[in-house]
C-alpha cells in the first residue's frame, strides 16, 4: 500500500477509528514509532502524519510534514462507456484505474440493457481501494449520460471504437476522449453520428468483449 485515503488527510490531527482503525493496527499492525501517510485525492499532496496515542478503538495522528507529490499519466484519457454488466465494470475498474484512465462517462446506449444501474458509491470505493495500491494521487472521475447524443453533445470531439481500417495507433496522439460499445456494438443511427475519419479500429478480426475492448484502447493510448 503506496499510501492511506481519509477525506479529511491535510488537517492537523486525524482521529483514525471503525473499520481503518482495525485495519492499520491489527491487519498491518502500525507501530507507534512509525509514521504513516495519507492522501485524500482531492488535492496532489501527500500527508505524513506522526502516531501519538493507540488505543482499542481509535488512534490519534498529528501532522508532521506534506509534499506535494503527484502520481499520473501525462496523457489524459476520457472513455464514453456504453453500459455493460455492473459486475463487469467493477472488475476491470482497477485495472484501468492503474492505467491513468482519467475520467468515465458511462452511456446508455441503445444496445445497452436499462435495467443495469450504476452504484457510483461502490465504483468510488474500489477506485480507492486501487488508488492505495498503485500510488495514483487522484480520483478518476465518472458520470452517467442518458444516451449517446446526449454525449456528443457534450463531447463532441469524440472518437469511437469499431470495425475499421483507420488504425488507432495513428490516430492516438489525437484521441482524449473515445467511445466504447457495450455487448453487441453500437447501432447504425449511433455509428451515424460521428464522421468516419474519428472511427478508429485495430488489427483484429476476432469480436473483443467490451471490457476487453476498453482494457485494451486505454493501453494503447496510454502507455
Amino acid at each position: 500500500m503506496q499510501f492511506t485515503y481519509h477525506e479529511n488527510s491535510g488537517k492537523t490531527s486525524l482521529i483514525i477509528d471503525g473499520d481503518l482503525h482495525r485495519y492499520l493496527f491489527k491487519v498491518r499492525r502500525a507501530k507507534i514509532d512509525k509514521n504513516l501517510f495519507f492522501r485524500n485525492l482531492k488535492d496532489n499532496i501527500l500527508y505524513e502524519y506522526k502516531i501519538i496515542n493507540i488505543d482499542k478503538k481509535q488512534t490519534l495522528l498529528n501532522l508532521i510534514n506534506q509534499e506535494e507529490k503527484e502520481f499520473m499519466q501525462e496523457k489524459t484519457l476520457h472513455i464514453g462507456w456504453c453500459i455493460i454488466d455492473p459486475k463487469s465494470i467493477e472488475k476491470v475498474l482497477p485495472s484501468l484505474n492503474e492505467l491513468g484512465v482519467e475520467k468515465i462517462s458511462f452511456i446508455y446506449c441503445q444496445y445497452s440493457q436499462k435495467q443495469f444501474k450504476i452504484n457510483f458509491d461502490k465504483l468510488n470505493k474500489i477506485l480507492i481501494n486501487s488508488s492505495q495500491q498503485c500510488g495514483r494521487s487522484n480520483l478518476m472521475q465518472l458520470e452517467i449520460c442518458d444516451s449517446l447524443d446526449k454525449f456528443l453533445n457534450l463531447y463532441p470531439t469524440s472518437y469511437m471504437f469499431n470495425f475499421s481500417d483507420n488504425h488507432i495507433d495513428n490516430k492516438k496522439e489525437n484521441i482524449n476522449t473515445i467511445i466504447i460499445g457495450c455487448e453487441g456494438g453500437f447501432s447504425n443511427n449511433e455509428i451515424s453520428m460521428i464522421n468516419d475519419k474519428k472511427i478508429v479500429g485495430i488489427n483484429s478480426k476476432l469480436i473483443l468483449k467490451s471490457e476487453t475492448a476498453v482494457l485494451s484502447i486505454a493501453s494503447k493510448i496510454l502507455i
